[in-house]
């Protein structure tokens, strides 16, 4: 593959979620933001991807075979499968998840000691809010409660999407409805740091010169 069709195929991942997960997200988001969030993601990123990487495919790279891998296989051979894909994708996230809220636990005590010397008490998150105060209110979010979103987007950007969802659990019900609707809706992706080297390590299994265009595009 070109290097921007790579670069198009790991926003993409970023840009959406599996379908194995959106289980998980509903559990703990409104549903139907989730599935407006789906939606959405899909749309935004082609349109996006077409004005910041616009190319157009070799013919060389038209017609790309791809085999029956399970072929010669019996259904519950196949099921079997499908089961430890997914069983492997739970202990992974699981594992994402007490690590990076261990780390964002650390650095929200780090900031808090640090900035208490000098007679405040501001947070590692609360730093980011304010960072991400101004994208959060250009995104539609009351200016009353854009550090709070601010914060979670931030989050969320740096560890993972289901970090991220867990402090908005802990705010939604003093969110308005249009502020929650747009966080919501901004949760439901893959794309955070820990994203790119989960892609680009995914690809260097397969492909090793393609894992490392990848790592360099994203």
């Amino acid at each position: 593959m070109s290097r921007n069709r790579m670069y198009t195929m790991a926003a993409t991942a970023m840009s959406t979620v599996s379908m194995s997960i959106v289980g998980a997200y509903m559990t703990m988001l409104d549903p139907k933001y989730v599935v407006a969030a789906l939606v959405l993601n899909m749309f935004s990123t082609f349109i996006v991807l077409s004005l910041i990487n616009p190319y157009t495919v070799d013919a060389s790279e038209e017609n790309i075979q791809m085999s029956n891998l399970h072929e010669g296989q019996s259904f519950f051979e196949m099921l079997g499968e499908y089961i430890l894909a997914g069983f492997k994708v739970a202990i992974i996230v699981a594992a994402m998840l007490i690590g990076f809220i261990a780390l964002i636990a650390a650095l929200n005590a780090l900031f808090a000691t640090v900035t208490g010397w000098f007679g405040y008490s501001i947070s590692f998150q609360g730093i980011l809010g304010y960072i991400f105060y101004p994208v959060a209110w250009v995104m539609g979010v009351p200016s009353s409660e854009a550090l709070q979103v601010g914060s979670i987007m931030a989050t969320k950007l740096v560890s993972n999407e289901f970090v991220a969802m867990m402090d908005l659990q802990k705010i939604a019900s003093t969110l308005s409805p249009r502020a929650e609707g747009i966080i919501s809706v901004f949760l439901v992706s893959f794309a955070n740091f820990s994203s790119i080297g989960i892609i680009a390590g995914a690809i260097k299994g397969l492909n090793e010169e393609q894992g490392n265009v990848v790592s360099v595009l994203v």
